[in-house]
This record gives C-alpha cells, structure tokens and sequence, in this order.
C-alpha cells in the first residue's frame, strides 16, 4: 500500500490533504495526527519541488492542488503566491527534506498519537 486510507474515501483524502497543505504553507507549522502528517509530508515537498522550478506550468500545477486563501492581509498575497515567492526561495540550496515532523504524544479526547509538521526553515 502506497499511502494511507486515513478511514476516509478518496474524495475526502484528497479534500483533506489539500486543506492540510494550503494551511501548512500558509503557517508554516501546524499540528495534526501522526498519520496525516506523515502523508502531508510528501504532498508538501512535492509542492515545494514545484514552488523551485518556479515556471508557469508549476505554477499552474500547484494552484490546482493549494486552495486560494489569503496567506498574507497586508500584501494580498495567497497561498500559491507565498510558496513560489517566500517558500522556495529558501529552499533552493536543499535536495530535498523540506520538512520535519515533532511528535508531541496522544490527544486528549481520543488518544490519537498527534505530531507537528513544520518546515525546516522557518521565515519570520
């Protein structure tokens, strides 16, 4: 198995991850399941590959899978527009492993193992 089900159907994974992924890059740093962050990881750096080639077929590529929301009040400036301006520009120097997941122990209602998903290198 390539990746997992997370008890939902693929419609609903796809909706999930892609609400995980706009809110990741817009905060730089969210807190989730171990699970979901595991698979986050790889839909994130796939994201960021695409923010260092930076043409417009990336460009194209990315804003089909971010959500448009506003990552910044003051600029305007959306989610899309911060990982190709902000986010990848730090990252042009690293091959790889943009991201690291902090596990931070279970969850309170349900025990859930939660972790926090961040990225490497944090702006300010």
């Amino acid at each position: 198995m390539a990746y997992a089900k997370l008890g939902r159907d693929s419609a609903g994974r796809k909706a999930l991850f892609r609400d995980l992924a706009t809110d990741l890059i817009i905060n730089e740093r969210i807190e989730t399941t171990e699970a979901k962050a595991k698979e986050l990881r790889s839909i994130v750096e796939k994201m960021i590959t695409l923010g260092k080639r930076g043409d417009l077929h990336a460009r194209r590529q990315a804003a089909a899978f971010i959500r448009k929301e506003v990552a910044n009040e003051e600029s305007g400036q959306d989610a899309v527009q911060k990982l190709f301006s902000d986010i990848a520009p730090r990252f042009e120097d690293r091959q790889g492993g943009y991201t690291r997941i902090l596990k931070v122990g279970p969850r309170r209602g349900d025990g859930a193992p939660m972790a926090i998903i961040e990225l490497v290198e944090k702006g300010e």
